[in-house]
Order: C-alpha cells, then structure tokens, then sequence
C-alpha cells in the first residue's frame, strides 16, 4: 500500500489541500522518506528523487527540509484534531463520546500509519517558531480527550482521580498504534479502534465498560 493510499483514510484525495501537483508529490515523498529513514539523515536529494524531480525543483516549492515537515505536521495534525473533535463533540454520554473519539483517532493513525509516525514522532526535528505553532496544536487535542473525561467525572459515570495524568495515557496509547500497526497483522484499524475504545473505558472506570463502543 502506497503512503498515498494509507494516508487516504476514506478521503477522496488525501493532501488534496496541498497544489500544485509537484508540490503534493513532493510532500508525500518526504513523508515516505521521513518515516523510513528519519528526518535527519534524510536529504533533499533523497526527497526529490522519490517525487521523481530534480532536488532544484524542490526548491521553488519548498524553501527548506524543515518547511516540508512543518507543513506535513501541521495538515497531519489539524487533520487528526478535526478528526477526534467531532467524535468528542457528538450527542451521547461521556461514555459514547469517549469511545467514539478513541476509536476514530486510533483508526487515523492505523490507516495513515506512515505520516502519524511523522507526525508525532518528528516534533523535535522543528525550530521553534514552527515546534510552537504544533504544540499549540496538541494541547487542542489534549483539551479534546479532557473535557470528555471531564464531562465523565461530573456525570459520576468515570472514576478518575487524575484526569490530566489519565489524558495524556489514553493520548499516548492510540498515538502508539502508529508505531506498531501492521496492515498484514491480525486486526483491521477498525477492529483496533473497538478494541482501544474499550480499554480506554475500562482505564476511567466507565460503569458497563464495552457497551458504549461504536
């Protein structure tokens, strides 16, 4: 499967945001590059001659390696975060909304494996004006999963005694979904979303863990 077509995740056109054409290839040959090899030891050149262009004709599109990771960070991060508000902010109990937001942001990073290690993987590749804007995203997603528990708390249907310190585990546990998940192995992302969904119920304590999966 092409990083094109696992980044697809049901989307019509996957980086559709990013034209030109030249442009989107590039990127999508530093996402490949990135994840294989690292965002240091990998070169414009390697860049370039993935997208099948000359490394000169990066540059009228991307004025540095660093601007390519920060824009694959950046449309990767913002994707996820829409992504998990809109389960978060659906009708139902704390308990449904948990579960739906777990399993979609798992199955994200299942299905699009190869740019969610860039994505989350790479934050200290940036300078700082860049590693700062991405930052700002994640404490987005980070507020996302605690109002849900929060929400949870009050209602008296989680028992969380530490909420940020639960955040951020339920965050890291699908996050690490990008690193292991293998499209050949056992589970289907959507059988691994169900499966973390109800983990992450069980984590808060959710009176009848396993019925509000979706």
């Amino acid at each position: 499967m092409s990083t094109a077509e696992e980044t697809a995740g049901g989307e019509a056109q996957p980086w559709g945001e990013v034209t030109p054409d030249a442009a989107r290839r590039l990127l999508l040959a530093a996402v490949e590059a990135f994840a294989e090899r690292g965002y240091h030891a990998t070169t414009t050149r390697d860049i370039a001659g993935r997208a099948g262009m000359s490394p000169a004709a990066l540059y009228i599109h991307y004025k540095t390696k660093e601007e390519l990771l920060h824009r694959i960070s950046r449309i990767g991060h913002e994707k996820a975060l829409d992504i998990l508000r809109t389960a978060a902010r659906e009708e139902g109990t704390a308990a449904e909304r948990l579960a739906g937001a777990v399993s979609s942001f798992v199955r994200w990073h299942a299905r699009g494996r190869t740019t969610a290690r860039v994505v989350q993987y790479e934050l200290d590749s940036l300078g700082p004006d860049a590693r700062a804007e991405i930052v700002g995203l994640r404490r987005q997603v980070d507020a996302e999963v605690r109002g849900v528990i929060e929400d949870g708390v009050r209602s008296g249907e989680f028992d969380v005694p530490d909420v940020p310190g639960t955040t951020l585990a339920v965050l890291s546990l699908c996050i690490d979904v990008a690193r292991w998940f293998n499209v050949d192995g056992p589970r289907t992302p959507e059988e691994v979303g169900a499966l973390y969904a109800d983990l992450v119920l069980r984590m808060v304590g959710a009176k009848g863990a396993g019925s509000a999966q979706r």
